[in-house]
């Protein structure tokens, strides 16, 4: 199930109710969507949920935020981009990579401090200066936003520089969770929304620890197809995607 993180990752969706010849003549629309990692499985739920309603072919690319506003700079044929920092999106926009007028937010994130079952339990950041804690796991700071959160939060607690030969880089959030995963750290800074797997255990991070992981959408200057890129995100935003992000831990539009 993890290996999406590492490319792209296509959702194959139920093949649409047609006559033979309907599904002879008629293509179904295509969309290319960029998202960052910590929506892996919140989106595992909401591409199939949207490609059943709009007979649309979704292909979605998972990745750190920073990794992907790069590729989009560079010409990737994303159609629309679900970044895990709106600063991702406003600078994208500044260099006309992205529609201006289709940018909103759509969740605010949050870190949790996380360790697998199989693994004492911590009840706080302060736990990760004990001697049992030899490896920690963040996302990279220079391009994840949930790492550039741990790293904040760990330096507001006071730890980062005591902790710095522990700690082990992720390129994204989906990278940290499969180390916690395969036991090859001790603990690990997640996002809440994919710490949910049934061999985690973890506990919230204070959120006066770190700014608010505000993330935000857009369409991308090149999309093929701009209504259907922004029918996907009123999908997302709209009532039926909404209930799955809230049950991922997302706070929401409105909440925030």
């Amino acid at each position: 199930m993890l290996t999406c993180f590492l490319g792209i990752w296509l959702l194959a969706s139920p093949h649409p109710i047609l006559s033979a010849q309907g599904a002879q003549n008629e293509k179904r629309p295509e969309l290319v969507v960029a998202a960052a990692a910590d929506l892996v499985f919140a989106f595992r739920e909401i591409v199939p949920a949207f490609e059943r309603r709009f007979q649309a072919k979704v292909t979605l690319t998972l990745g750190s935020t920073g990794q992907l506003a790069q590729q989009i700079e560079h010409g990737a044929p994303f159609d629309v981009f679900f970044a895990a920092n709106m600063l991702f999106i406003e600078g994208l926009r500044s260099r006309g990579h992205v529609r201006a007028d289709s940018i909103e937010p759509y969740a605010q994130g949050l870190i949790v401090l996380a360790t697998h079952k199989n693994r004492p339990p911590l009840a706080g950041l302060q736990d990760l200066g004990e001697n049992a804690v030899r490896r920690v796991a963040i996302a990279n700071p220079l391009h994840a936003p949930y790492g550039m959160a741990a790293k904040e939060a760990l330096e507001r607690a006071g730890l980062w520089e005591r902790l710095r030969p522990r700690l082990v880089y992720g390129e994204n959030i989906g990278q940290v969770l499969q180390f916690l995963l395969t036991e090859n750290v001790d603990a690990a800074v997640l996002a809440l929304s994919v710490a949910q797997a049934p061999e985690i255990r973890f506990v919230p991070i204070d959120r006066d620890l770190y700014r608010p992981i505000v993330q935000g959408v857009a369409v991308t200057a090149r999309a093929r197809d701009p209504e259907l890129a922004r029918g996907f995100v009123r999908f997302v935003n709209g009532p039926e995607g909404r209930a799955i992000m809230k049950r991922y831990g997302f706070l929401l539009p409105g909440e925030f």
